[in-house]
């Protein structure tokens, strides 16, 4: 029992060392009694918990777990999907982020890439590990690089090009310069397609907490999509959308963020004694102090569609009406009882992406057969017929926005890399957009530990 702590605190230390911020630690002579890399790997639990600590990391901390610091918040006020009513959160809403800014540095920098150091630290030391069997093995390294590939998606997308850092070596990490968005991509395909072969096609809890091979068949699709391959975003989700003994669309859309959903492809536990932080973020119990859904979407919807009175509710007082997103509708929990999980990947997207890989290759009426089936599960029940190339591509756009708001930076991103963002944005932000603004800032602190990475444009 003592050796089995001394692991686990060697592996908390682990997950708590950022990429840059491990000088020190590993400059410090390691305690005698402390437990090695290759005690951590000593057996099948120990060497798990490495994993699953990043899940739980996840779920309790900023760029991740659903509240006001992470990814889904910052980029809906960087869009159009949400208003600030928060000081610190403006300069997201205004798109003048300086590059001081606390979330931009410790919540999208350097957490994300200390979830990048500890999926490479498992990576080296699975490579030696004696005591994991090799089913252990083969799964904790196909979710390493799922998770490294997850990660550097965001970073990329947020940021442009940036460090690939793919080892431990704080001597090499922190004089890495930016590598380009092609190299950072090619990184990520690696990854995600070495993940589909390791990966079991099962998952291997009874929940969807940890990723399985579809997982990483989701993610590559979307990947193909951003990168514009259309065949192969369209291959891939089909692989995904053919398992349907697994995934199904949830009929009730209140249903669709609860734990274990029919739709879910991977989820976060929140962590013990809560719900989820998206839960208590969007739900307005009284004048919002930090966000609201922005009412400009509430138009788009057309008549029966529920998305608008399922996924979307109103606090009301005498200053005003507020919308919010309702997604997840329970704030706290009662009697420790988690009802809902964090969706990062579920089924809905994965048909908008194939209908958006047909539609660019001109197979309307296919596409159409995806965008009709979100529409029905969403209450509308006349079909789309008839639409051309252009239409199609529309069309699709739009069932992003209404099915995705407020998930996981969908709208900022989508707006990136169609080509929309300045159009759609300017009259809306005013002065305060530029072009350059597509792109975050690199954290000044990361260029002053790291004089090799140059600013982007803008800042």
């Amino acid at each position: 029992m003592k050796n089995l702590k001394k692991q686990l605190i060697l592996i908390i230390l682990m997950l708590a060392c950022g990429n840059y911020s491990c000088k020190k630690f590993l400059e410090i002579d390691s305690p005698k009694n402390a437990a090695t890399p290759a005690e951590i790997f000593s057996n099948d639990v120990i060497a798990t918990s490495a994993i699953t600590g990043i899940y739980s990391r996840m779920a309790s901390t900023g760029a991740f777990s659903g509240n006001e610091n992470s990814i889904s918040a910052l980029c809906g006020l960087s869009a159009d999907e949400l208003q600030s009513y928060n000081p610190d959160l403006d300069v997201y809403y205004k798109n003048e982020i300086p590059t001081s800014d606390y979330r931009l540095n410790y919540n999208l920098w350097s957490e994300t890439y200390s979830y990048i150091y500890t999926s490479n630290a498992i990576l080296e030391g699975l490579k030696s590990a004696t005591g994991v069997s090799n089913s252990t093995n083969q799964q904790l390294e196909g979710e390493a690089k799922f998770i490294r590939a997850f990660c550097y998606f965001y970073l990329v997308n947020l940021f442009g090009d940036v460090p690939l850092n793919l080892v431990t070596d704080y001597r090499v990490n922190e004089k890495n310069a930016k590598s380009s968005k092609q190299i950072i991509y090619d990184q990520i395909i690696k990854d995600l397609t070495e993940a589909e072969t390791l990966l079991q096609s099962d998952y291997v809890t009874i929940e969807r907490i940890r990723p399985n091979k579809w997982a990483a068949k989701a993610l590559l699709s979307r990947v193909y999509l951003y990168l514009e391959k259309w065949d192969l975003a369209g291959q891939k989700a089909t692989e995904v959308l053919d398992q349907n003994a697994m995934y199904l669309l949830a009929d009730n859309l209140d249903d669709v963020f609860l734990k274990n959903s029919s739709e879910a492809i991977w989820q976060i536990m929140p962590t013990q004694g809560f719900n989820t932080q998206e839960g208590i973020l969007f739900n307005l119990i009284s004048t919002p102090s930090l966000v609201s859904l922005s009412s400009d979407i509430l138009p788009l919807f057309e008549t029966g569609d529920n998305r608008k009175t399922k996924w979307i509710n109103k606090y009301s007082e005498a200053t005003g009406e507020y919308y919010y997103p309702y997604k997840y509708k329970i704030r706290e929990t009662t009697n420790n009882e988690i009802i809902e999980y964090s969706m990062i990947i579920r089924l809905a997207e994965i048909y908008l992406i194939r209908a958006e890989a047909r539609a660019k290759q001109g197979q309307t009426t296919l596409a159409l057969e995806d965008i009709n089936k979100i529409r029905k599960r969403a209450g509308v029940l006349t079909p789309l017929e008839g639409l051309d190339q252009t239409q199609c591509i529309t069309e699709v756009g739009k069932q992003r926005r209404l099915e995705l708001f407020s998930e996981w930076g969908h709208r900022w991103l989508d707006l990136k890399r169609t080509g929309q963002a300045t159009t759609v944005l300017a009259p809306i932000k005013g002065a305060t957009w530029q072009a350059t603004d597509v792109l975050y800032p690199i954290p000044k602190d990361e260029i002053t530990r790291n004089p090799n990475v140059k600013q982007n444009p803008g800042y």
